[in-house]
């Protein structure tokens, strides 16, 4: 028993890696399914549009999912139509800008992932690019080669080119090195940019290193808590309501939050430095329903970034 504790415990410290192999190796396969059943280069004028909207496309798609993902975009924009101030709040105007570059680097994981493997399997960037008409290009991809290079150039990605097949082929991995080299160009500057935004975000933590492990921990702990007593009390309500429909009885009272509590527990978390909260929550617990002082406060979202998959 202590085993499977061990076990279970080292997955769980290590969700955050094993969510991102898990999103490669679907990427990966993704990748793999367009690319053997669906994708079918027409070798015509239409290589160009046909071979884009196959390699952005997913991605586009992939992005969108992952909006509809993170929980916080839906702290962010629920009611703003109603309440603008929400998503700019008075003395902080850039914080909108802010949390949504957060969520937005969260969610290109997973588009960045499929760019990525697409360019360094070539398919669709050769497809694309053979199909490209631009004059520039077209003599940088055929210098020193025949002039059938500017006229077939669409046909080499399917094999139908009537070039000598060691210059057709030379093309063939022409287009697929530059493919390539755009990957790990993908890779490296998504890389980059992740190690960028976790040492500016630490640097400008307010608080220590153990404290901040703290902070994660109990955010974690608070949202598992939260469901199970959204659980809970749904059940109850609903066991309630349905006994005094059936039984034509008086409903007992259930304490539920008020309408002005739900929307100040459903706004994103502002850290104040004179204040020790570690969530919204735990915010208006210490200090009641009373307002928030916004110009008082810094948005840091701490916890943002162990959320990711």
């Amino acid at each position: 028993m202590d085993g499977f504790q061990t076990i279970l415990k080292f997955f769980i410290n290590r969700k955050t890696a094993i969510g991102y192999s898990f999103m490669a190796l679907l990427t990966v396969g993704g990748e793999r399914v367009f690319s053997l059943v669906a994708f079918k280069c027409p070798c015509s004028n239409e290589n160009f549009r046909y071979g884009l909207v196959f390699l952005f496309s997913p991605a586009v798609v992939l992005l969108v999912i992952g909006y509809f993902l993170n929980c916080e975009i839906w702290k962010l924009f629920t009611g703003c139509w109603v309440n603008p101030r929400k998503i700019f709040p008075k003395g902080s105007i850039c914080h909108f800008f802010y949390v949504f570059g957060q969520i937005t680097l969260n969610s290109l994981v997973a588009p960045v992932m499929w760019l990525s493997v697409a360019l360094l399997n070539g398919t669709f960037y050769e497809c694309a690019m053979s199909g490209l008409r631009n004059p520039a290009y077209l003599n940088a991809v055929c210098h020193n080669k025949s002039v059938k290079c500017f006229e077939e150039l669409h046909k080499v990605a399917c094999g139908k080119s009537t070039m000598p097949f060691s210059e057709s082929e030379e093309l063939k991995l022409t287009l697929q090195a530059q493919s390539q080299i755009l990957g790990w160009c993908a890779i490296v500057t998504m890389a980059l940019l992740s190690l960028l935004t976790t040492c500016c975000a630490s640097c400008q933590s307010k608080v220590s290193h153990l404290q901040l492990m703290f902070w994660k921990v109990y955010a974690e702990k608070e949202k598992e808590q939260l469901e199970q007593t959204f659980q809970l009390y749904a059940t109850k309500l609903s066991e309630r309501n349905l006994k005094c429909f059936f039984e034509n009885k008086k409903p007992e009272a259930i304490p539920l939050p008020a309408l002005q509590a739900w929307e100040n527990a459903s706004q994103l978390y502002s850290f104040s430095s004179s204040k020790r909260h570690y969530s919204t929550i735990h915010r208006l617990v210490e200090e009641g329903q009373k307002e928030i002082n916004e110009e008082t406060e810094t948005t840091l979202d701490f916890v943002d970034r162990s959320e990711t998959p």
